[in-house]
């Protein structure tokens, strides 16, 4: 594994503890291994730690303030610049192929383009004080709980929820003046004004030729998504604004992380901050950092992606991927929170508008594939006849709940959930779509759609799942017309329940 990076002082050593594993996290999905992940992080995290300490040098030029991202945004855009270097140095076959693609198009392009075509979520989050824009990253984004952002910003605690709610309008507003200052056509123009009207109240009917023109103009949907304050879709609009590519993919990541730091370090999930063990040795540089990386280990373990190398027993890929095979932290993690807590929970990240659930069940940490089954067997004992009338089938194994958790004009997001009462080494997960619903891009398995037939195979540090536990991935999915739930599910060629 190479070097982590150096921090020049206290300060540097600070934020090293607080961002190091946010910057690992997306560096590890730009990459195709653990071992490149870390390379990139490091890479960027100096360049980004550098670009930090020059702004707050110039953050104020002649009494004006200069645009200023807060420091983990900065980091991630630090990876992505760091990634396309690389790209451009040819070492993009160090890259995630659809990361490359995505580095050629017009999409990157708009992030490096004219200041006033870029995504509107970043000019409005580079507008405001860095302090409100730092609140509402680390709550909407990277989904810590609001104890934990309030001792990170020197905030009131018992004031904390109603500052960010003041910082989500100036974001909104922010946003609404950004998308006016937008370069437009006549049409587009035309629907600011309606747009603003009707994202400002979730009871609005959104009109249908609105919603025609949101489904085929980007750059409208994008404004929509930022304005839209109900809903669950501020954290999506942010992480895809900002980051750009990989950003619901790093958001999933960030509020998996949150979950197993709550439930694995404390049980008391009020006071399981990953900051207080830093906070207690901050005087030591070299306390510090080894304290940070300790914290993020667990988390990261759970939430990265799987571990590429051939055989290499560095320190990445014990911290990275072998926490999540660990007997004992399955015991810790089942009292993680869940997608359905008590309102009072972190909210989701969700790329959504206009969520529409149908079938919920406790979400618990995604592992372990089954045990090859002998197919067409009965649970009649050997060499004994059957008796006449008819044989009474034996009941599924495993259970299944699909989550719709967001939907918008064209696309969803949805979580399945499968319970099964067998120990698993692998698994392959299987569904039949009836409205012709197609599978994106999905976490924690790897997907194969043939016609309506969905497969979602286990990813490598899911495999083993105990029994009488659970597995659980989510995907993004693209619909027309209606978007029915999926049936027909099973698990290694046999049949599940739903619920």
């Amino acid at each position: 594994m190479p070097d982590l990076p150096t921090p020049q002082d206290d300060t540097e050593a600070a934020l090293f503890s607080e961002c190091w594993d946010a910057v690992l996290s997306y560096a590890d999905l730009c990459t195709s291994g653990s071992l490149t992940a870390h390379q990139l992080a490091t890479e960027a995290f100096t360049l980004g730690m550098r670009e930090v300490r020059a702004a707050a040098s110039t953050h104020v030029r002649g009494g004006r303030r200069t645009a200023r991202l807060p420091t983990i945004p900065a980091l991630l855009t630090a990876v992505r610049n760091t990634a396309a270097a690389w790209e451009a140095d040819g070492q993009g076959h160090r890259l995630d192929p659809d990361l490359r693609l995505w580095l050629n198009s017009e999409g990157a392009a708009r992030f490096s383009g004219p200041p006033l075509r870029r995504p509107v979520a970043l000019r409005a989050l580079r507008d405001m004080q860095e302090a409100d824009a730092a609140l509402l990253w680390l709550a909407e984004v990277e989904a810590l709980p609001l104890p934990a952002v309030a001792r990170r910003l020197g905030l009131d605690p018992a004031s904390v929820t109603d500052e960010l709610d003041q910082v989500r309008t100036l974001f909104r507003d922010r946003c609404h003046r950004a998308h006016l200052d937008s370069p437009m056509d006549a049409q587009c123009r035309s629907y600011a004004r309606l747009l603003d009207a009707v994202t400002r109240s979730p009871s609005a009917e959104t009109p249908g030729d609105l919603s025609r023109h949101l489904a085929t103009c980007v750059q409208c949907a994008e404004a929509a998504a930022c304005l839209r304050l109900h809903g669950g879709g501020l954290p999506a609009a942010l992480a895809g604004g900002v980051v750009g590519w990989g950003g619901l993919a790093y958001l999933e990541r960030r509020r998996r992380a949150t979950e197993v730091r709550l439930g694995a370090v404390r049980p008391d999930a009020a006071s399981a901050d990953p900051e207080e063990g830093a906070g207690r040795s901050r005087v030591l540089r070299g306390g510090l950092l080894v304290t940070a990386v300790l914290l993020s280990a667990l988390a990261l373990g759970v939430s990265m992606m799987p571990f590429d190398g051939s055989g290499d027993d560095t320190a990445a890929a014990q911290d990275e991927r072998q926490p999540v095979a660990d007997p004992d932290l399955s015991r810790t993690e089942a009292a993680r929170p869940t997608a359905t807590e008590t309102p009072s929970a972190r909210p989701s990240a969700r790329p959504s508008a206009r969520p529409s659930v149908t079938v919920t069940t406790q979400r618990t940490p995604r592992r372990k594939k089954p045990d090859p089954e002998p197919q067409g067997t009965s649970s009649a004992t050997a060499g004994t006849a059957p008796g006449p009338g008819p044989t009474t089938e034996p009941a599924p194994a495993c259970r299944v709940a699909y989550d719709l958790d967001s939907q918008w004009s064209d696309g969803f997001q949805a979580t399945v959930t499968v319970t099964t009462d067998r120990a698993l080494t692998g698994w392959q997960v299987s569904w039949t779509f009836p409205d012709g619903q197609r599978a994106g891009q999905m976490w924690d398995a790897t997907v194969h759609q043939d016609g309506s037939r969905v497969t979602a195979t286990a990813a490598d540090y899911d495999r083993a799942v105990a029994a009488h536990s659970s597995l659980s991935f989510g995907f993004l999915g693209s619909w027309r017309d209606q978007n029915r739930s999926p049936r027909d599910f099973t698990l290694n060629g046999e049949p599940c329940t739903a619920g």
